[in-house]
């Protein structure tokens, strides 16, 4: 396949609302950030974040592409802003697994639409997921909490939650789109509270919401297809 005949199989599948509503979130974000001066790695990591999410949840590979762009301007953001979960959590994991996502999606494409063939867990592993999660979110919150982070709680369970959530995602779960709705609802009042204390990230804060947004709505297209 060709580069031309990629991108052709990337740009398929698209609902009529899908091709309206999710670029004017792209435009709706870098209107506001030149409006109020936002951060301009702010900025590329929330557009990055946004089409990661967007084409991942479309079931596209290309999805990876802007998730490693977005996961290098994020880890700085963290950095910046004393979020060390994040920082780790994006430096140390999400660059090295987005990696290996490429390699385990391309194995498990329709041949038809080129998108993913979507899975769901077994009732005993789910509980078994879930609860193990939980479990080392609550000690890893106990750890950040002696290292002076801003928001050890939050940032633990983001954290934590977001690594079950990548492995769900790479193992095309569906039970991945709980857990993000969890995750991002998390991470937006973590940034809020950021926001709030005078960091220059309100591009970042409006990207966490539209994750918030967008993983209701992939959830609800994931189980009409799975079902």
């Amino acid at each position: 396949m060709n580069v031309k005949e990629f991108i052709t199989n990337e740009l398929n599948g698209w609902g009529k609302y899908e091709r309206i509503v999710f670029p004017l979130e792209i435009i709706l974000i870098i209107c506001i950030s030149f409006i109020i001066g936002d951060s301009k790695i702010a900025l590329i990591s929330a557009i990055c974040g946004i089409m990661y999410t967007i084409f991942a949840g479309k079931g596209k590979i290309s999805c990876y592409a802007f998730g490693l762009t977005g996961t290098m301007c994020y880890a700085y953001i963290a950095f910046q802003n004393h979020l060390y979960g994040n920082l780790f959590l994006y430096m140390l994991y999400y660059f090295p697994m987005q990696i290996l996502g490429i390699f385990k999606w391309k194995k498990h494409l329709k041949k038809e639409s080129n998108e993913i063939i979507k899975t769901k867990l077994k009732n005993k592993e789910r509980l078994i997921f879930f609860a193990v999660t939980f479990a080392v979110s609550l000690s890893a919150a106990l750890i950040l909490k002696t290292t002076g982070g801003a928001t050890p709680f939050m940032d633990a369970f983001s954290t934590v939650f977001s690594i079950a959530g990548l492995i769900l995602t790479i193992k095309r779960c569906i039970e991945q789109w709980y857990v993000w709705i969890l995750v991002n609802g998390i991470s937006a009042i973590m940034w809020i509270q950021a926001y709030i204390n005078g960091s220059n990230c309100l591009a970042t804060v409006i990207m966490w919401l539209t994750y918030f947004i967008l993983a209701f709505y992939f959830l609800y297209c994931w189980k009409k297809e799975v079902k």
